[in-house]
């Protein structure tokens, strides 16, 4: 890791767990941070922490990415506030324990856990390329090699809704899409990267209780801290030991082969278009 001074980095989900952890550590290391937060309360308390952790300079934006406008919302907030986008960390994300759909009528896991990353990236890429060098970095799981592969014929798993199974489905996507995203940017400009936290001791998979909140619970005491989940996404964010380098998949601080279906060209060109269609973006970059 190296001085973050000068840089402006926005992160999502960065009221808790690795979001927070991350956000404290780029902080510390000079960075201005703008988070996105759904819950103000916790934000500003979260904020609060961050700052006692050395941040200097932290803005907040108060948004749910689960909602389409919302997104796009935060785009043009931070487009009027800043001249400059060195880091965007994609890292809001759920684990649900029965289908529910958004405001835009989309299943809830797929629209906060890949499009959601999807959409703000590409709303933000123009400012991308303008700060370039800079970097994107998509927060994945080794939970994407529950599923073989991305089930096109029913994405929003509306026969059969399994909550793991549709966090997995997600997971995955946020490889493909990587791999995509950076097959279609200039890397001198723009990289692109995703990570695999570890399983953290957090709030994540608490938000509707039941079940899947049990278990979390009960693994609390076998889990990685915050601090330590969040270091491989440090690392990808602040290191100029990954510079110039795209495309890939880390854990642990290190590149990892992802699963065959995380690494399928065909299936990475289908899950964009597929997005593009649920999200009504534009192409910002070419498919060339």
């Amino acid at each position: 890791m190296t001085s973050m001074l000068g840089k402006t980095v926005l992160i999502t989900g960065a009221n808790q767990g690795i979001g927070k952890a991350s956000a404290a550590a780029l902080g510390a290391l000079g960075a201005k941070l703008v988070l996105v937060c759904r819950n103000e309360a916790k934000a500003r308390a979260a904020i609060a922490d961050i700052e006692r952790a050395g941040a200097k300079n932290v803005d907040l934006i108060v948004a749910d990415v689960g909602s389409q406008a919302e997104v796009r919302r935060i785009a043009r907030e931070f487009k009027s506030k800043y001249d400059r986008l060195d880091v965007l960390l994609n890292n809001a994300g759920v684990l649900v324990t029965e289908r529910r759909t958004t405001v835009d009528g989309i299943e809830e896991t797929l629209a906060i856990n890949h499009l959601a990353y999807f959409l703000l990236t590409n709303e933000l890429l123009d400012m991308l390329e303008r700060s370039g060098p800079s970097r994107v970095v998509n927060v994945a799981s080794e939970a994407h090699r529950g599923v073989r592969k991305v089930n096109f014929d029913d994405l929003q798993f509306e026969r059969g809704y399994r909550s793991f199974a549709a966090y997995s489905q997600s997971k995955l996507c946020n490889i493909l899409f990587t791999r995509e995203l950076a097959r279609r940017v200039d890397s001198k400009k723009i990289t692109v990267n995703s990570v695999h936290p570890g399983a953290i001791a957090s709030g994540f998979g608490h938000t509707y209780g039941g079940f899947t909140s049990v278990v979390m619970k009960l693994a609390r005491p076998f889990l990685k801290t915050p601090e330590k989940g969040a270091k491989t996404q440090i690392y990808l964010c602040s290191s100029p030991e990954v510079t110039g380098v795209t495309g890939q998949y880390f854990a642990d601080c290190r590149e990892k082969k992802p699963s065959r279906g995380a690494r399928g060209d065909d299936d990475a060109r289908t899950l964009w278009a597929r997005s593009e269609e649920l999200t009504k973006v534009s192409a910002k970059v070419d498919a060339a």
